[in-house]
């Protein structure tokens, strides 16, 4: 797959707490075996002097429900209209880490951008393990509503965790997705049993029908570094 030659912007999905709108292009690939630490490695020798402007970048570990036997995420997220790499000499430093991740990248899978348009800020920090649900929405409107709805409704059990909604704006991933939604927990376990809370209140699967959508993929992710 061609990459993209710029470290110009999946952001660190974990930690907007911006009131602008965020923009996040992802770049999933599956690494080499035992790379994972050299991958870390490279971005402090290239990079590690870059400052983000009102962004960042983060390498992420995915977890299960990966497609075609992708193991990590490069996310980079900044607001609307700003540049993240402002004051930085990006035609100098772009070439030097995409040649260093050809080392320990076996595979380039899917990259795609789009936007954060709901935010519940997570403040737990046990709560790494993030379960991503991509989505083929056709009434944006509504599922927004209904979604945030669902968030200040119940609130208490979404306590601590990060709550997101967004869009897929360019290259949608899977079969098609245009939107997603995230949610942050301590594990798998930790997930499943929120899950199984909220799933036995009538109320809650009447919105989740209510707000629609065709579900197309979803998998977990936690983030290993950021910037």
């Amino acid at each position: 797959m061609k990459k993209i030659h710029y470290l110009i912007p999946l952001f660190l999905i974990s930690i907007f707490v911006s009131a602008q709108t965020m923009i996040f292009n992802v770049q999933e690939v599956k690494a080499k075996d035992f790379s994972e630490k050299k991958m870390e490695q490279a971005y402090e020798t290239c990079c590690a002097d870059m400052k983000p402007n009102k962004g960042g970048f983060a390498l992420q570990v995915l977890g299960k429900g990966a497609d075609n036997g992708m193991t990590h995420r490069f996310v980079w997220y900044w607001e609307m209209g700003e540049d993240l790499w402002e004051g930085t000499n990006i035609q100098e430093k772009a070439p030097l880490w995409w040649a260093q991740m050809d080392n320990y990248v076996e595979e380039y899978g899917e990259s795609y951008s789009g936007r954060v348009l709901s935010n519940h800020q997570g403040t737990n920090e046990d709560y790494k393990w993030v379960h991503i649900w991509d989505y083929k929405v056709k009434n944006q409107k509504q599922f927004k509503e209904v979604h945030d709805k669902i968030v200040s409704k119940y609130k208490k059990e979404f306590e601590g965790r990060w709550v997101a909604f967004g869009t897929y704006d360019v290259n949608n991933p899977g079969e098609g997705a245009t939107h997603w939604v995230g949610l942050s927990g301590k594990n798998l376990q930790d997930h499943i049993m929120l899950y199984d809370k909220l799933q036995k209140q009538t109320e809650f699967v009447d919105l989740l029908r209510k707000r629609g959508g065709e579900r197309v993929r979803d998998y977990m992710f936690s983030d290993l570094k950021t910037y």
